[in-house]
C-alpha cells in the first residue's frame, strides 16, 4: 500500500520552475532513495510532502491524508532535512527534552534510548556547539526517531560522518525498515542509495525518473 503519493505537483519560485509535474508513489514499509545534484529539485519536494512548502499545483497525499488540506503537517512522521538546528548552549539531551515536550508524547526514557540507537551518549553534558558534524547528523535523526514514527524523511543523513559511522547508519535503517516503516532518503552519493533502498528515483532540473524499482 502506498503511504505517500505525490500527483502531478509542480513548484514555481518567482518566475523559476523548481518542480514540474511530479507523479510518484511510495510504498510502505520499504527504503525509498531520492538521488540528484544540488538544486534538482530532490530537497525541495520533499519539503512539500513535510508540509513545509505548498506546491503551486498538484495534491500529495500521505498515510490517506491531504496534506495543506486535511492536515498542515503530516502526523506520525520524522524529519530531518538540511542541517538539523539545535540550541548550542544545550546539551544534546537537553536539546531533544526541550523538542519532545512541544508534543508530551514521550519521556525521558525515550528519549535516551533514541540517542543511544544512534551511538549517542544521553548523558554526555558537552554542548551541541562542541559537536562534531558527525555527531550533530546523530542527533537530528534521534530526534526524528524519537517520537517512533511510521514515516522517515531524512535529507543527506549521512553527511560529516566517517566511514563506520555510515555503516552504522545503514545497519539502523535497515532494522527500523524491519520495524514496518517507511523511509524516503534524499543523498547526492548513488553508492549510498544503491546499497539501501528498495526504490530509487532521480531528480533533475526539476523532473522525477525511476531508476530502480
Amino acid at each position: 500500500m502506498d503511504i505517500i503519493g505525490v500527483s502531478n505537483v509542480c513548484l514555481t519560485l518567482g518566475k523559476t520552475e523548481i518542480l514540474k509535474h511530479i507523479n510518484v508513489s511510495f510504498e510502505e514499509g520499504r527504503i525509498h532513495g531520492l538521488i540528484g545534484r544540488n538544486g534538482s529539485g530532490k530537497t525541495m519536494l520533499m519539503k512539500c510532502i513535510c508540509g513545509f512548502i505548498k506546491p503551486t499545483s498538484g495534491e500529495i497525499t500521505v498515510d490517506g491524508k491531504k496534506v495543506g488540506k486535511d492536515v498542515d503537517f503530516p502526523k506520525d512522521m520524522g524529519i530531518i532535512i538540511e542541517t538539523p538546528g539545535f540550541i548550542p548552549y544545550y546539551s544534546g539531551y537537553k536539546n531533544l527534552k526541550l523538542l519532545a515536550g512541544l508534543n508530551n508524547k514521550i519521556g525521558k526514557e525515550e528519549i535516551k534510548s533514541s540517542m543511544k540507537q544512534v551511538g549517542l551518549d544521553p548523558d554526555l553534558k558537552r554542548h551541541v556547539r562542541k559537536y562534531s558534524l558527525g555527531m550533530r547528523q546523530r542527533l537530528g535523526l534521534a530526534q526524528a526517531i524519537m517520537e517512533n514514527p511510521k514515516i522517515l524523511i531524512l535529507d543527506e543523513p549521512f553527511n560529516g560522518l566517517d566511514k563506520d559511522g555510515v555503516k552504522e547508519m545503514r545497519e539502523y535503517l535497515l532494522s527500523y525498515k524491519e520495524q514496518g516503516k517507511t523511509i524516503l532518503i534524499c543523498s547526492h552519493s548513488a553508492e549510498d542509495i544503491s546499497v539501501l533502498c528498495d526504490t530509487v528515483h532521480e531528480m533533475d532540473k526539476g523532473v522525477i525518473s525511476e531508476i530502480q524499482g
